[in-house]
């Protein structure tokens, strides 16, 4: 399976900011996935969903560790898929992907890793502090 590039990772101070891309559209979907998501992963730890955003109702929701730091968006001009995070922290530190799937309804849209078919290849984000 073909994975899509995430960009805007790196190397950044503890309170600072990153944002990161990827595009909404990735290879083989041919559904037009409506469930978009943001996931992470610490070295040696599960796979961490963050944030998801449901393209019917634009309803978007998030794990309580980013609330408030971390924004979940759409660019429909682009057509790119969007995590803008600030107030960064050293726990932040992890390699982070997008993902998207179909669901049936919005309520359906979770920060499962299992609700995700397609997924990009990962971009490393470090926070020192």
């Amino acid at each position: 399976q073909e994975h899509v590039a995430e960009s805007g990772g790196g190397s950044v101070q503890a309170g600072g900011s990153l944002t990161l891309s990827c595009p909404a559209s990735f290879p083989g979907d041919i559904y037009d996935s409506n469930c978009l998501g943001w996931f992470r992963q610490p070295t040696g730890e599960e796979r961490q969903g963050l944030a998801i955003l449901f393209t019917g109702d634009d309803r978007t929701d998030y794990v309580d560790s980013v609330k408030g730091r971390f924004t979940i968006s759409r660019d429909k001009v682009n057509n790119t898929l969007n995590l803008h995070m600030t107030n960064l922290r050293s726990e932040d530190t992890a390699v982070y992907y997008c993902a998207a799937g179909r669901v049936g309804r919005s309520a359906h849209c979770q920060r499962k890793p299992e609700r995700f078919l397609y997924w990009g290849q990962g971009t490393q984000v470090t926070v020192s502090s």
